[in-house]
């Protein structure tokens, strides 16, 4: 009997920073553990402003540094997403917010904190949007690793 898909949804403000590196090093993770058919994965953004864009030149630099490609283009989450994705995950407190607003009633996703999973506690992880240069997406990417690893663990 064929078991349908898990599927999760990763979402920051803009979707070209944290979000598409938290998609990427998950579809990564899941790929490597020969697991790719039993995922859908996406990312996507609180705010329209980069709707069509590719992630920021910065994160697709630390991508590449790791041997990680996306292909991804930024989207605005959807109130359909809320009943597609079995989970939702934010990547700080203003996400969660605007995730819970959002949420129509009927929500059969699971909304949370990626960082909830972080074997080293750091449940927030913050925007490396404005800084200058990588270090912030370098860290960003460490992260996303650490958060994504242990949930696809938990997952099975």
């Amino acid at each position: 009997m064929a078991q349908s898909k898990k599927s999760v949804l990763f979402i920051c403000l803009g979707n070209i920073c944290r979000s598409p590196i938290a998609e990427a090093v998950f579809a990564k993770l899941v790929k490597d553990a020969g697991k790719q058919n039993e995922w859908n994965i996406d990312s996507g953004a609180i705010g329209n402003w980069h709707v069509g864009k590719g992630p920021d030149r910065r994160a697709i630099s630390v991508l590449t540094k790791h041997s990680i490609s996306t292909s991804h283009k930024a989207r605005q989450i959807k109130s359909r997403d809320f009943s597609e994705f079995d989970y939702i995950f934010g990547m700080d407190e203003d996400n969660m917010d605007d995730l819970k607003s959002m949420a129509p009633t009927n929500s059969k996703a699971k909304i949370e904190l990626l960082g909830t999973y972080d074997p080293q506690g750091e449940l927030i992880i913050r925007d490396p949007y404005y800084d200058n240069g990588e270090e912030g997406f370098e860290k960003c990417y460490q992260q996303c690793m650490r958060c994504c690893a242990a949930f696809l663990e938990r997952m099975g």
